[in-house]
């Protein structure tokens, strides 16, 4: 059998198996495995028997920490700041013998276990630009840990520390220092495991640059649950810093993983979530990122009303919501991404896969064995960016002439909304750009199930790439979705005549960027008279608007609700019986307070 007969019953094997019964109970979605491990974060599962030692204002905390037993409970005034950069040692504890630091405030004092913490909890009853949250009486409940050094911290994770357990803590730093990777991370080419950062308010300054929150390289069952993470950024040509996350990892020589990021409202100007990146020869494993709001605030965009930026005004470098760059088996789900332009070296786009082999000026492309594969994103809403997903492999080094990474496949995409996708974020307003950019091992495997979306009218449905010289991207299906067209439907990424997508209607585009592809059963709305259905590939629907799609409120494609009237033609009309587009109303339940 010739591989490209393979790969054309790839797809068609694997849209079975999803609808059936026996896929749903094993370990895959779709195309993609889940992670086969998760991190026990409760409270239940982190036991500290042992002794209560009081820390009061003023005392010696490294001391406190360094004295603790496995075991212990260490109890930080409430209200009370600790100024230094803290060493989190090294102490052989085990699952039943945690060290927990916490605020002396007693748990009815904070938000009950699972609930979300927020800065109300240090006294601060709302954040400029930022949701609102409740909070009817604002008191100073928490510890603060602060690092008035010029290093990163003030937690630092000492090799070989291991169960610790932070709880009701204000991490930051103040403004004026500069150089800070990282607020919280394990000491450089160290390992640690079992740490848990739960209902914290970690941040950094309104205006001085703070890179990151956490840093999980170098980490192994650490779970990030219930925090507020906000104002990390880096500032446009201003130093060394050029991109900023809330929570980062998957760069090392450790086997990192398996991590939970859950619960959380995740701030940063360049991505919330970002693994890869960096040199690296492991790829972390087991990620699950769960319920929590990416959220940039309006007032980081120039020319936005009460403009917030860093030193000498200049804006902070603003990239996407969650990239993946080096990282295999994520879940990604019940998730709310809002907010994302472009304007610095991206378009807008919210979330990306994309794996790289990072270049680096003095040791060149730093990754080879840098991977994603096995990506569940699911039950995930993405509003408000100048572009919706980037399924992509690309070249690293200048002009795009280096090396490439080893893997991008298998990536599970369904049951998620992208509306209000728009130029006017300083994006190209696409829905999906699906781009190889590698002369070996394509992108591949790619599924793209019950999506609701809307990209700009002038703009994109789908954003194809591949020179062709490079072997074809294969194993793409998509099915089952409701979304507009755009103007533009499908359409080149780049790279001139020679690029798959160069030229044709949309099916001769996607045949030739595809050796095996599936792309039926969808309801492609107000497609272009340019390109009427025999254009398409066959099997699909085109409702000449939303109107005729039977959208309850389409509501210019902004904060609408996109289930369907009961007397829509694309009721029950899923290969699955379901109806086209997203899963409204688990979407609806899936997201419940996670804003």
């Amino acid at each position: 059998m010739s591989l490209r007969v393979v790969r054309f019953i790839i797809p068609i094997i694997f849209l079975a198996l999803w609808q059936s019964s026996a896929w749903a109970k094993s370990n895959f979605d779709g195309p993609a495995e889940l992670p086969r491990v998760s991190v026990a974060s409760s409270l239940v599962d982190t036991p500290a028997p042992g002794s209560i030692v009081s820390v009061r204002a003023g005392d010696d905390l490294q001391a406190a920490l360094d004295n603790a037993a496995c075991g212990d409970t260490i109890e930080l005034a409430a209200g009370a700041t600790f100024h230094g950069r803290f060493t989190l040692r090294a102490k052989s504890c085990d699952n039943a013998h945690w060290i927990i630091v916490r605020t002396a405030a007693p748990d009815s004092s904070l938000p009950a276990e699972g609930q979300r913490l927020t800065p109300c909890y240090a006294g601060v009853a709302s954040l400029q630009g930022r949701p609102d949250y409740s909070c009817t009486s604002p008191q100073k409940v928490l510890a603060t840990i602060e690092n008035d050094t010029a290093s990163s911290g003030p937690f630092v994770f000492q090799n070989g520390a291991n169960h610790y357990r932070l709880i009701g803590l204000e991490v930051t730093r103040p403004d004026g220092l500069r150089g800070i990777s990282a607020l919280m991370s394990v000491e450089p080419q160290g390992a640690a495991d079992h740490i848990i950062i739960d209902r914290s308010w970690v941040h950094g300054p309104v205006h001085n640059d703070t890179q990151m929150g956490i840093s999980l390289t170098g980490m192994s069952n650490a779970g990030v649950v219930d925090s507020y993470f906000n104002d990390f950024h880096c500032t446009q040509i201003v130093g060394s810093c050029t991109d900023a996350h809330a929570v980062g990892g998957g760069n090392g020589d450790h086997q990192d993983g398996p991590f939970k990021i859950s619960g959380n409202f995740l701030e940063a100007a360049g991505e919330a979530v970002m693994f890869g990146g960096g040199a690296a020869t492991k790829t972390p494993t087991d990620i699950e990122i769960r319920r929590n709001h990416f959220f940039k605030p309006w007032q980081w965009m120039p020319g936005q009303p009460h403009f917030v930026g860093g030193l000498y005004g200049r804006p902070f470098v603003v990239k996407n919501q969650l990239e993946l760059k080096n990282a295999i088996r994520v879940l990604v789900e019940a998730n709310i991404m809002e907010n994302n332009w472009g304007g610095f070296t991206q378009a807008g786009y919210a979330l990306l896969l994309s794996p790289k082999s990072q270049h680096t000026q003095h040791n060149g492309n730093v990754c080879p064995l840098c991977q994603v594969t096995d990506v569940t994103v699911r039950y995930t809403r993405i509003s408000h960016a100048g572009g919706g997903i980037q399924l992509i492999t690309s070249m690293s080094g200048s002009g795009g002439n280096g090396g490439h990474a080893l893997a991008g496949t298998r990536w599970s995409i369904h049951d998620v909304v992208l509306d209000d996708i728009s130029k006017a974020y300083v994006g190209g307003g696409n829905l999906f750009l699906v781009l190889n950019g590698w002369p070996k091992n394509p992108v591949n495997t790619v599924t793209i199930n019950h999506v609701t979306g809307f990209p700009g009218a002038d703009s994109h449905l789908l954003m194809l790439g591949n020179q062709m010289s490079n072997p074809d991207m294969y194993g793409f299906v998509f099915t089952n979705n409701l979304v507009d067209t755009g103007r533009f439907p499908v359409w080149s990424s780049g790279g001139g005549l020679s690029s798959c997508a160069a030229r044709g209607t949309p099916k001769e585009k996607v045949s030739k960027c595809f050796s095996s592809y599936t792309f039926s059963n969808n309801a492609l709305i107000g497609t272009p008279d340019v390109f009427p259905p025999s254009t398409w590939p066959s099997g699909n629907y085109f409702p000449a608007n939303e109107s005729k799609a039977g959208l309850v409120d389409y509501n210019g494609g902004v904060n609408g609700d996109y289930s369907l009237r009961a007397n829509s033609p694309y009721k029950n009309a899923g290969t699955d019986g379901r109806d086209l587009g997203a899963d409204i109303a688990g979407l609806e339940a899936a997201l419940a307070g996670v804003e």
